[in-house]
C-alpha cells in the first residue's frame, strides 16, 4: 500500500501504482488505436478528445468552483470563428489556437462578473442569456461568422507519412494529454483549494482569506479558455463552421457529460465526453432518442450513482483491489 508522506507526494501525479500501470496501459491503447481501427472511429476518438478539453474546463467552473454555466456555447462560438479567422489571416495552427482561447477566456472574465452578485439560478440564467445573445451575434453578422456560406478552415497538413484522419488524432490527443496534465496542477495547487472552498462556502473561503471576486473570475476565465480551445478544435477538425453549430444544445451537451462523467472529476470529464460523443453515434438511425437518454442517463446518475461514471469505475478497481475478500 502506498503511504503519502509529504505534501509534495500529495500533489504527485499518478504516485499509486496501480494508477500508474493503468496509465501506462491507457497510453499502450491509444498509441495502438489508430493503427487497428478504422477511420470512422479513429475520428470519433479524435472528437472525444477535444470534447473532453471544453467537459474539464466546464467542470473547473461547475464542479470545482460551484459556478453554474450554461452558456458555453457561446465560448465555444467566440473560440471557433477566432480561429477561423485567425488560420485564414495565415497564423499557424497554435498561435491560433492560444489566440481563440484568450479571447473566450477574456470574454469568460466579463461574463465572470455577474457571478460576483448572483448564485444558482440566477447566474444560470444570466449565462444562458450570454450563450443566446453570441449566437444571435454571429448569426446576424456576417463580417464575424461569414454569413450563410460560414468559415472554411484549411485542414492541417499531416505530418510523418501519416493521413490526414490519423495525423488529427495524435495532434489532439497531445492536446489532451496536455490539458490534463495542466488541470491536474490546478486542482491540486492553492487555486484548486480556493475554488473547492468557494464552492462549499464562499462566505467561509472570504473568511479564510481567499479572494471572492479574483478566484470567481480566475474560474470562469479558465473554463473560457478551455472552451475557446474546444471550439477551435472542434473548428479544425470540421474544417468549415456555422452559427447554428453553436445553439443552446452545445452548452446543455457539455453540461451532461459533467453531470453523467463524473462533478469535480478529470477522469469523469473524459468519460462524460466520451459518452455524449457515442451516444449518438449508438442512436444514428433514432435521433430523437439521444436526449431522452441522456435524461435517463441524468435522472439514474442522481438517484444511483452521484459521482456518474467516474464513481461507477472507482467501485469497480475496489472490488478488484479487495477481491476476494469483499
Amino acid at each position: 500500500m502506498d503511504l503519502v508522506e509529504s505534501y509534495t507526494q500529495d500533489l504527485g501525479f499518478a504516485r499509486k501504482r496501480i494508477t500508474r500501470a493503468l496509465l501506462a496501459l491507457l497510453l499502450a491503447v491509444a498509441a495502438v488505436f489508430p493503427w487497428v481501427a478504422p477511420d470512422y472511429m479513429v475520428f470519433i476518438a479524435t472528437l472525444v478528445a477535444l470534447y473532453s478539453i471544453g467537459v474539464m474546463g466546464q467542470n473547473l467552473l461547475i464542479g470545482y468552483t460551484g459556478q453554474i454555466s450554461f452558456g458555453q456555447a457561446g465560448f465555444l462560438a467566440i473560440g471557433a470563428f477566432s480561429f477561423g479567422h485567425f488560420r485564414i489571416w495565415g497564423a499557424p495552427f497554435l498561435v491560433a489556437l492560444a489566440g481563440a482561447g484568450l479571447l473566450a477566456a477574456l470574454a469568460g472574465v466579463i461574463v465572470g462578473f455577474p457571478s460576483l452578485r448572483l448564485k444558482g439560478p440566477y447566474l444560470s440564467i444570466a449565462t444562458l442569456g450570454f450563450g443566446v445573445a453570441v449566437y444571435q451575434m454571429f448569426v446576424n453578422w456576417e463580417v464575424l461568422s461569414g454569413g450563410r456560406s460560414g468559415l472554411a478552415i484549411a485542414k492541417l497538413k499531416p505530418m510523418f507519412g501519416l493521413s490526414s484522419t490519423r495525423y488529427e488524432y495524435w495532434v489532439y490527443m497531445l492536446l489532451l494529454a496536455g490539458f490534463t496534465l495542466v488541470t491536474y496542477n490546478i486542482i491540486s495547487s492553492f487555486v484548486g483549494r480556493a475554488f473547492v472552498a468557494i464552492r462549499d462556502s464562499d462566505i467561509a473561503a472570504e473568511v479564510n482569506g481567499v479572494n471572492l471576486t479574483r478566484y470567481k473570475l480566475l474560474a470562469f476565465a479558465l473554463s473560457s479558455f478551455y472552451a475557446g480551445v474546444h471550439g477551435a478544435l472542434y473548428a479544425q477538425v470540421l474544417g468549415h463552421i456555422e452559427p447554428q453549430i453553436f445553439n443552446v444544445g452545445e452548452s446543455l451537451t457539455l453540461f451532461v457529460a459533467v453531470i453523467i462523467g463524473g462533478v469535480a472529476s478529470i477522469e469523469g470529464s473524459i468519460l462524460g465526453a466520451a459518452f455524449v460523443m457515442l451516444v449518438p453515434k449508438v442512436f444514428a438511425n433514432f435521433r430523437e432518442m439521444v436526449p431522452v437518454v441522456y435524461g435517463l442517463a441524468i435522472l439514474l446518475v442522481l438517484m444511483f450513482q452521484p459521482l456518474g461514471l467516474f464513481g461507477l469505475w472507482l467501485k469497480t478497481r475496489l472490488y478488484f483491489q479487495l477481491w476476494p475478500f469483499r
